[in-house]
């Protein structure tokens, strides 16, 4: 019924094409998107509803059964007020709205079956960067459901992830780590970094301290991987996050660990992100 700001279809993406130019993509939140699936015992790479800083509203056709992770949102399953992290049955006609979240970026609904639209290259991911998989949601599209093929669990509740006011990331050397000042590590470490507002499911771009290059030569394009560090001649990194290029043309001095780029993801424009060793 409404998109909201701006609402995909994700899986888990499309791994192992990155060498015809494909990247992997799917859910921005991998943590958040398992956990719904799981919720309404789905296998977790099950397509599912991505909702950026909420206002999505859906419509069910039929009975189904959903559940709402990541951002933490206000829920409205027809008449009724919903939880977070639970399995919620609605009813043919009920429509499942999810308010703005208060922290947090990125909300995910999943229903029992999946989100059945026809896959490109294995996923039914929406790419942003590659244009590939089903367009960003709008009022009036129509979501098949896909038939259940696990029994639905006994759980009632799962534990809320916490989203604090200043995320703290883990980063690792990167390979091109030697391209800058002796110092560039220790300066990435110094202090907060903030999300600009220029962040999207492709990268954030942060300002923060500078990460000054003593090597000034071309870079020849290399691979780009998810939590990649980059940094342009600014010296202010871009962290590359679900929709990230395959290659890249600036030097990366560090990497995100994969666990927290989760975390990342789910970083507002001006919020406080600070790097730390592992």
């Amino acid at each position: 019924m409404r998109p909201g700001l701006f609402a995909t279809v994700q899986d888990l993406g499309r791994p192992g094409l990155a060498s015809i130019g494909v990247g992997r993509s799917g859910a921005a939140d991998r943590r958040a998107f398992r956990l719904a699936n799981r919720l309404v015992g789905n296998p977790e790479g099950h397509a599912a509803i991505e909702a950026t800083l909420g206002g999505l509203t859906v419509r069910f056709a039929e009975h189904a059964v959903v559940a709402v992770t990541g951002a933490p949102c206000a829920i409205t399953a027809g008449p009724r007020a919903a939880g977070m992290c639970a399995p919620i049955a609605v009813r043919p006609g009920d429509e499942i709205s999810l308010g703005a979240p208060g922290n947090g970026l990125r909300s995910y609904l999943a229903v029992r079956g999946g989100v059945d639209v026809p896959p490109v290259l294995g996923s039914r991911a929406t790419d942003t960067m590659a244009c590939l998989g089903p367009a960003a949601l709008t009022a009036g599209c129509v979501l098949p459901v896909g038939t259940p093929v696990r029994p639905q669990p006994p759980v009632d509740l799962a534990p809320q992830r916490a989203f604090p006011d200043e995320l703290v990331l883990r980063v690792l050397p990167g390979p091109r780590l030697g391209w800058f000042a002796d110092d560039a590590l220790d300066a990435l470490l110094s202090a907060p970094h903030r999300v600009t507002a220029e962040a999207n499911r492709v990268g954030i771009r942060l300002d923060g301290p500078v990460l000054r290059r003593t090597r000034h030569d071309e870079l020849p394009p290399e691979a780009g991987i998810l939590g990649a560090l980059q940094v342009p001649p600014s010296g202010h990194p871009i962290l590359f996050l679900a929709d990230h290029p395959v290659t890249g043309g600036y030097p990366v001095p560090a990497v995100v660990v994969e666990d927290d780029v989760d975390l990342a993801a789910q970083a507002r424009p001006g919020q406080a992100i600070r790097f730390s060793a592992p």
